[in-house]
């Protein structure tokens, strides 16, 4: 890869230096030291194995009991607020981060403190509803919502304001293959550096770089071919692990 085609594919520098985590006397990461800055980045592993830890720790939902996480050199411990501004999270369930009434009124909520006029607003919000197929129920009461319908919404209010970096934690589980389809595609066309927990293996099979977190540490860090391969080895061995194409799952504990 030459120099310049190396450059497209870099993003934001996030970094872990030395970083363990626990909950109470039950440790989730141990020893984690990462430089990631590829443009799509997977996390996959069993479940229980820390990797939603792992991922929360990148916009400061976590913040590690022992080492630092940095976003282009701001301390997430310490600079939480330009972080999050920054790095965008959509969580596996979407109800925790859907907040008014209706489906427009949701998206534009996340718009607020852009400084657009209500226009600008209004078009923007036009437009990512357009593109996730949910301008039909603009108008509709979010709680009226399919489940996927839901987790398209949470990823729309998350993506009109164009965050550098977005983190998806396991952000097709709720949704039938269609719409799952429609998050894959939209993903390999975002700008924005992209780091996502997944079981749906399909989804990271092109993506630049694979971590796989087993037992608190990542076990694996490779190109996708690579990874998928040495995680169902651990998959098979544990029992406990998904096959390819599989969306079902999450770890939202660990």
């Amino acid at each position: 890869m030459t120099r310049a085609r190396e450059a497209e594919h870099r993003g934001t520098e996030i970094r872990f230096d030395g970083v363990s985590h626990s909950y109470g006397d039950r440790t989730v990461l141990a020893d984690i030291d990462l430089v990631l800055s590829e443009r799509r980045i997977g996390i996959i592993g069993v479940n229980g194995g820390g990797k939603s830890t792992l991922a929360r720790m990148i916009n400061g939902l976590v913040v590690p009991s022992s080492g630092t996480v940095t976003v282009d050199g701001l301390d997430t411990r310490r600079k939480g607020s330009q972080v999050r501004r920054r790095v965008g999270f959509c969580f596996t369930d979407p109800d925790t981060q859907i907040v008014m009434p209706t489906v427009a009124e949701d998206v534009d909520f996340s718009l607020r403190r852009s400084g657009l006029s209500r226009e600008d607003r209004r078009r923007r919000v036009e437009q990512v509803l357009a593109t996730y197929n949910l301008a039909d129920h603009a108008d509709h009461p979010c709680h009226l919502l399919s489940g996927g319908q839901k987790q398209l919404l949470a990823l729309a209010a998350v993506l009109v304001i164009e965050p550098s970096v977005i983190v998806a934690d396991e952000p097709t589980t709720l949704l039938d293959l269609r719409n799952r389809a429609l998050v894959a595609e939209t993903f390999a066309g975002l700008p924005q550096q992209l780091v996502v927990v997944t079981h749906d293996l399909d989804l990271v099979a092109d993506f630049d770089r694979v971590l796989v977190v087993d037992g608190g540490r990542v076990v694996i860090d490779d190109a996708p071919a690579a990874a998928l391969s040495g995680y169902r080895r651990i998959a098979l061995h544990s029992g406990s692990g998904p096959g390819p194409g599989t969306g079902a799952g999450s770890d939202q504990e660990t």
